[in-house]
């Protein structure tokens, strides 16, 4: 899985802190400079007036300046299993590699059975790995060698039989029916700050599936470097919050 930013709103937190005070202020903030706007916000300098607002807001639940920066993101290398939860999210936008005109006809299955193009689960070779709906405690070697060989060796067969539909003259739409709900698939998502945070509140949650935690997990990192005031008081204070935000 690779998940990279490849365009977001400039400067998203004076984005944010102008909206903020917008509510709040008789004067109009498109005819005043930022310092102007923020000056009766506490602190020493710009960057910590920022600081102390967007703290008062996450703090508040005053998220609606939050909607106004946004985000887009492409990852490489999700399972069809984990695009089927994400894409639950009505209010975050998405654009998913196509089966129906992309087909997997030149994959080698010998290849799909070492690992590629289908995602394998921790759990088809890590003995002592727990789900959720799975009840604690390690496995046998024996008995995680069998797992990993079968879903290895189901795998290859689904990708091999795949690719003789489409020998067969069958259309990648009708072909792809066999392929297994791990496939990998490649997408490309949008969202505001505010939509970042409710999905990271569901998804990055210790009960999440694995993979769309991990998703998610990276999603934050770019989070962090690109809106790194909201982001690091989101992480300290809220994320572990009983409440989860509302989208």
């Amino acid at each position: 899985m690779e998940v990279e930013l490849i365009e977001a709103t400039e400067d998203p937190e004076r984005v944010i802190c102008s909206a903020a005070r917008n509510d709040y202020m008789g004067e109009f903030v498109g005819d005043q400079s930022f310092e102007e706007t923020m000056s009766s916000i506490e602190g020493d300098d710009t960057e910590e007036k920022k600081r102390t607002l967007i703290a008062h807001l996450l703090d508040h639940g005053h998220f609606g300046p939050f909607e106004h920066p946004q985000a887009t993101f492409a990852v490489k290398g999700i399972s069809r299993s984990c695009m089927a939860q994400i894409t639950r999210h009505r209010h975050v936008s998405f654009d998913v590699q196509s089966m129906r005109y992309v087909a997997f006809d030149d994959v080698d299955p010998a290849e799909v059975e070492e690992g590629a193009m289908v995602v394998t689960p921790p759990s088809a070779s890590d003995p002592g790995w727990v789900g959720r709906n799975q009840q604690a405690g390690t496995v046998d070697e024996e008995t995680v060698e069998k797992r990993e060989r079968l879903f290895r060796r189901s795998v290859r067969r689904s990708v091999e039989e795949y690719q003789e539909l489409l020998d067969l003259g069958m259309p990648p739409e009708d072909a792809r029916f066999v392929l297994p709900i791990g496939t990998e698939v490649n997408m490309v998502t949008s969202m505001n700050a505010r939509m970042l945070m409710h999905v990271a509140d569901m998804r990055a949650a210790a009960d999440a599936q694995w993979e769309i935690r991990e998703m998610t997990e990276r999603v934050l990192d770019l989070a962090d470097e690109w809106c790194p005031i909201t982001f690091e008081h989101y992480e300290e204070t809220m994320k572990n919050r009983k409440n989860r935000l509302a989208p």
